[in-house]
């Protein structure tokens, strides 16, 4: 599983006009699912990203975590993440889990999310969606859950 995670003061997703999640101050992730991912790799990259100390402290440190600053969170599926690109110049998807186990996925992290922040945002899965934010810093951190990087 991997996740690009961006602080943001504010970000939202739109599908055919319509805001499916919006948020204030705190995290977008962009998750991607791999075939060989499960629920083990949902909760660690979940755990990583809601305690990733990327927030500043009073001292201007980043010492804080989505958590400790009750920020909010938008989770937008993106298996795009798992594109090869590394032959030629189209890039392959065939490490990207199939849709079906995608969505089980993306889903559980999203249920497992609202287990312990008070606002989850979310896009729309297999929808052509508009992402817009605000990158705060900018902040952009990569997890994977195989610690590739």
């Amino acid at each position: 599983m991997r996740a690009v995670v961006q602080r943001v003061s504010r970000a939202k997703v739109t599908v055919d006009g319509e805001i499916t999640g919006e948020i204030g101050k705190g995290i977008l992730v962009l998750l991607g699912v791999s075939r060989t991912d499960s629920e083990k790799e949902v909760l660690y990259l979940l755990e990583k990203t809601l305690n990733l100390r990327i927030f500043e402290d009073a001292d201007g440190k980043m010492n804080l975590s989505l958590l400790d600053i009750e920020g909010e969170l938008l989770v937008v599926s993106q298996f795009t993440l798992y594109g090869d690109a590394r032959k030629g110049r189209r890039p392959s998807f065939i490490e990207a889990a199939a849709p079906v186990e995608a969505n089980r996925l993306y889903e559980f992290f999203v249920l497992e999310a609202r287990k312990q922040i008070s606002k989850v945002g979310t896009g729309r899965f297999q929808a052509m969606m508009d992402v817009e934010l605000v990158n705060d810093g900018p902040v952009t951190i990569m997890l994977d859950s195989g610690k590739n990087f």
